[in-house]
């Protein structure tokens, strides 16, 4: 076909260029898709497989099963002895598995069995704490983690897969409690203090009496000396009995914390006799 008098293609022939290029389009168009799909594809099934997309950058995996630690999201709340005031727990649970996993199918079983993992935790914390006072959180962690001791490790299973959960806990009061127990506390507190200072002067009186007896010993032969020598035994005797006095009272809190320091013999009052 030749062109029309005025130098232009004549309509048929706009129209064959047309339906050519829309033609070469739509066949550009199908391979780039057949390829995105098949690379999709691959990548689908690799995953599905466990193994490294193809072609991909990235960093190879740790040796070793993957370990992910997740928090409980929110605190754990058991009832105290008396059902008015609660235990608070806050919950960790490390989890892994025997078999390589990739990271996010590890995440996706850790979100499946985390459930039954608090559910279980929170069982254990309330069979312990329902005999106990609110205000003896230490003794409720004390026992979780016994419990937690005997049976450190948790499995799950779904299909082949096996996970393995540690859990840790640890306990909080309940802060409804904490102004009736402050003055206990701050008292405590004091008492702790007057035992330590009690006991490093006891130790000190006992040191200083051995230490003069000992010097007292070269010069048994002045009769002055030897008084000293006895009262400086004598001294030494009652700051030994001080101390274990003080060390059988901090054992038992029940005693009379009150404790007399004995009255020691020192350097000064030797020389002005």
């Amino acid at each position: 076909m030749t062109d029309a008098p005025d130098g232009r293609p004549r309509p048929a022939d706009q129209s064959r260029h047309r339906g050519v290029r829309g033609l070469t389009i739509a066949r550009d168009a199908a391979v780039q898709g057949w390829r995105w799909w098949a690379r999709s594809w691959d990548r689908l099934v690799a995953a599905l497989q466990d193994e490294a997309p193809v072609g991909s950058a990235a960093p190879p995996s740790p040796s070793g099963p993957l370990v992910e630690q997740r928090d409980a999201p929110r605190l754990i709340a058991v009832p105290a002895r008396g059902y008015v005031y609660s235990f608070y727990i806050r919950a960790t649970f490390a989890w892994s598995s025997p078999a390589s996993l990739r990271a996010e199918v590890l995440s996706w079983y850790v979100q499946y069995f985390q459930p039954n993992a608090i559910q279980r935790l929170t069982r254990l914390a309330a069979d312990a704490a329902r005999d106990l006072p609110p205000h003896r959180a230490g003794d409720l962690e004390v026992a979780l983690q016994r419990a937690l001791d005997e049976d450190p490790l948790w499995h799950y299973q779904r299909g082949d897969i096996t996970l393995t959960c540690r859990p840790d806990a640890a306990v909080r009061l309940d802060e409804r409690i904490m102004p009736a127990l402050q003055p206990h506390v701050d008292r405590l507190v004091k008492l702790e203090y007057q035992f330590d200072e009690q006991l490093r002067q006891a130790r000190y009186a006992e040191e200083l009496s051995r230490r003069w007896t000992a010097i007292l010993d070269d010069h048994t032969d002045d009769d002055d000396l030897a008084d000293a020598r006895d009262h400086m035994l004598t001294a030494q005797r009652e700051a030994a009995r001080w101390i274990a006095d003080l060390l059988h009272r901090h054992a038992n809190p029940s005693s009379d914390p009150t404790v007399q320091v004995p009255q020691q013999a020192s350097p000064r009052s030797l020389d002005g006799e």
